[in-house]
């Protein structure tokens, strides 16, 4: 059988499925059952240490479904912000998980103002809890941008590698950086985030939008005492954009784990992020979509996918599809180059059975 294990930061994942920060990551009782199903690991939902500053409402769901299956959900928004559970609660709650599933890999997503002090303080009492390693959100799409967190951080790489300075310099795990792709080059905050001393990247996190308007109501969805806001766009929709997120920061960034997400579902979706140098694939708005359940499929499928191409474990998978990605101006020479050979196959054949027929000429006259 195929090993789906893979170890990262010398940390050893039993499958390189992840569970995204977000709602599957709610508290403690989520996350051990998650533990349980046998997800790979776990990122818990973003906090920070004053949850008091954060308000959320309802609804702050949206969804965009299939035109000829209503049940079918194409893409899905949300303008839920991070963690409004107390910081001393989820401290408890981190400890008490790893105390029960000390073998299971447990990340703490954690984020903050831009302020040396209040980072410093929660990479050290997060890492107090003994979880096994820090992601850094830097790409919340959608709230609290007066107060410079999530992509208003992300956006900017200067601010990118100070703040992961901060957080590494206080570290003593593996951090985790989480990119937005609400932005034009995905590799500037990447690289700037290794500049800070990061030791992986996760990317991408949901992508601003606008998820329809309620053409009854004529208001903008979701829809908050008539009104709303931008949010952050997820599901199978944004797999595409996923996978060039992936391969741009993974070919600007070699040698880096890469732990890659954005629409994946089922084990063929995780292989071609795995392909493109993902060594590990996170998965949130399919589990909220999908059940937790989803676990057992996504190894089944994976296995299969691993034996069928006679890998002997994902590691030997990862980054394989990377190096066919060129120029344009480099397809155009390459597919002259083919024509061109295949023209001088061509004659080259033709002057072959010119010989052939000039020597069976001869015999026969002979």
């Amino acid at each position: 059988m195929a090993d789906l294990s893979i170890e990262i930061n010398g940390l050893r994942f039993p499958n390189p499925f992840v569970l995204g920060s977000g709602p599957p990551g709610t508290n403690a009782r989520v996350i051990k059952r998650s533990f349980e199903l046998g997800w790979g690991g776990i990122v818990c939902k973003t906090l920070s240490l004053d949850h008091e500053k954060v308000k959320n409402t309802v609804p702050r769901y949206g969804k965009l479904t299939d035109p000829d299956n209503k049940k079918k959900v194409i893409g899905f928004q949300n303008i839920e912000l991070i963690s409004d559970r107390p910081f001393d609660l989820w401290l408890e709650e981190l400890a008490e998980c790893k105390d029960a599933y000390p073998d299971n890999v447990l990340i703490a997503s954690i984020m903050e103002e831009c302020e040396k002090d209040l980072w410093v303080e929660i990479v050290e009492r997060t890492q107090e809890t003994g979880v096994d390693a820090l992601e850094l959100n830097l790409s919340c799409p959608h709230g609290l941008p007066e107060r410079a967190m999530g992509a208003a951080m992300g956006q900017d790489p200067e601010m990118v590698e100070m703040v992961t300075g901060w957080a590494t310099s206080a570290s003593k795990i593996p951090v985790w950086a989480k990119m937005t792709p609400n932005v034009t080059d995905p590799t500037l905050s990447a690289e700037a985030a290794i500049r800070g001393g990061a030791d992986g990247i996760s990317a991408i996190n949901t992508i601003l939008c606008t998820i329809g308007i309620n053409l009854k109501t004529l208001r903008p969805m979701p829809t908050v005492e008539g009104y709303t806001v931008p949010g952050g766009y997820s599901g199978k929709a944004v797999m595409p954009i996923a996978l060039r997120h992936i391969m741009e920061i993974c070919r600007a960034c070699p040698g880096v784990h890469v732990s890659g997400m954005g629409g994946v579902e089922t084990a063929e979706d995780a292989a071609q992020f795995i392909l493109l140098g993902s060594s590990t694939v996170q998965i949130c708005t399919g589990a909220m979509l999908n059940g937790y359940e989803m676990i057992s499929d996504l190894c089944q499928g994976l296995e299969t996918f691993l034996e069928q191409h006679e890998f002997a474990g994902v590691a030997d998978m990862v980054g394989l599809s990377l190096p066919y990605f060129s120029t344009h101006a480099d397809l155009v020479e390459r597919q002259l180059q083919a024509k061109r050979e295949k023209a001088g196959e061509t004659q080259r054949d033709d002057m072959w059975r010119g010989d052939i027929a000039k020597e069976t000429d001869s015999l026969v006259t002979d």
